[in-house]
């Protein structure tokens, strides 16, 4: 059975927001600063333990880390070996809906399971049980803040490439190997803290969910951003990214920038679901201009809060006490970005359970299902995010 659906997004169906995009941004604008003067107005615990930004990760029993590479190996054999049909093969839905969003909201609401099911902490532990070389003090979170980017930038800029299923598997495969070599290196432990990207990424949006796993923080909901996040540049830079990225994505769903991006140079246009480097050069370009320009926002505002306070901390620390005022408006950004995403494209996996390859098999007897475009009416899902947006 083959599905069609537009590759938007990392692939599939999306869906505009109803007002003009200058009501969004102005709204958003006045969320975050209504956020600095609620946090001017609270302290902040700034006593943090070395190392507690991103928790060591748990020595835990090895079996269910173990089942997930299991199940992580059989989705690059099958990425590799089955069809090539995005909606027919099971693997771009796995990594790019479930993986990539699904998990990073359920652990936002729950908490930071993920450190005890990881096949790369498993992978990472045997390949580093002992650090060969010292890792730079300098490094920081830089290879997680630029591993991330490049992932999102494989989602939001290169997916006509990156979502096909061999790509995938081969991006899943490559990434394991890089986690074994730099723990083999590095050692697990430090790299896992620090370098590993799903662990920092989750890390971070589990100290918005509800149990604490081990790490530092109240229990209960947002428990974990009573502590501040280690004030360097990368770790901050790695935390805005979790907004910026979103930011970017609902961009360039915006008739703004359809309007602009069919006024660009015939050398610099892409058809819709193919890939051209022109198009995708000018994308980067905007991404790396929105990081800068929510950079230099938020370091204003900070230089506003620490004048206002009068206070004689750093820049860097103050802008590390604000940073997690914005993790729970990126939380209610991705969440209301990718609710129709889910919803609709979620639907592939009832299809594709039965037959994961894509080659025929009906192994559940659900192999001739049909996705739903109007499971969730349209206008449902617009006031829904503006909704979210505005509660979050």
């Amino acid at each position: 059975m083959i599905l069609t659906l537009v590759p938007l997004h990392a692939f599939g169906t999306r869906y505009d927001l109803p007002a003009p995009l200058y009501l969004f941004l102005l709204g958003a604008g006045a969320v975050v600063f209504a956020s600095f003067l609620l946090v001017l107005r609270r302290p902040i615990n700034r006593e943090v333990a070395a190392g507690a930004d991103v928790p060591a990760p748990p020595v835990t029993r090895m079996w269910p880390q173990a089942a997930a590479l299991v199940v992580g190996l059989l989705l690059v054999a099958a990425g590799l070996f089955g069809s090539q049909s995005v909606p027919d093969n099971i693997v771009p839905t796995m990594f790019w809906l479930v993986f990539w969003i699904a998990v990073p909201i359920s652990i936002a609401v729950i908490g930071n399971y993920w450190a005890y099911l990881s096949p790369l902490n498993l992978i990472a532990r045997i390949a580093g049980p002992r650090p060969r070389l010292t890792y730079p003090e300098g490094f920081g979170y830089w290879p997680a803040t630029v591993l991330f980017f490049l992932f999102a930038c494989g989602e939001l800029v290169f997916n006509a490439v990156t979502t096909t299923p061999a790509n995938t598997a081969l991006i899943t495969l490559e990434y394991g190997v890089l986690t074994m070599i730099m723990a083999a290196i590095f050692g697990a432990d430090v790299w896992l803290r620090h370098g590993e990207v799903f662990s920092v990424l989750f890390a971070t949006w589990g100290r918005l969910g509800w149990f604490r796993f081990g790490a530092p923080g109240r229990r209960g909901f947002f428990g974990g951003l009573e502590r501040p996040f280690t004030p360097s540049l990368s770790r901050l830079t790695f935390v805005l990214l979790l907004l910026v990225s979103v930011s970017f994505d609902g961009l360039l769903a915006t008739p703004a920038w359809k309007s602009f991006a069919g006024s660009l140079p015939s050398g610099l246009r892409s058809a819709a679901g193919e890939f051209h480097w022109g198009y995708a050069i000018v994308e980067l370009v905007v991404f790396v201009g929105l990081i800068a320009a929510i950079w230099g926002l938020f370091t204003g505002f900070a230089a506003a809060v620490r004048a206002a306070g009068h206070l004689d901390a750093p820049l860097i620390s103050v802008v590390a006490g604000l940073v997690p005022s914005l993790v729970p408006i990126a939380f209610g950004y991705l969440v209301a970005h990718n609710f129709g995403y889910l919803a609709i494209n979620g639907q592939l996996l009832i299809h594709q359970v039965s037959d994961p390859l894509g080659t025929g098999l009906n192994l559940f007897g659900t192999a001739n299902y049909e996705v739903n475009r109007n499971l969730v009416p349209t206008a449902f899902i617009w006031y829904f995010q503006i909704a979210l947006i505005i509660t979050v």
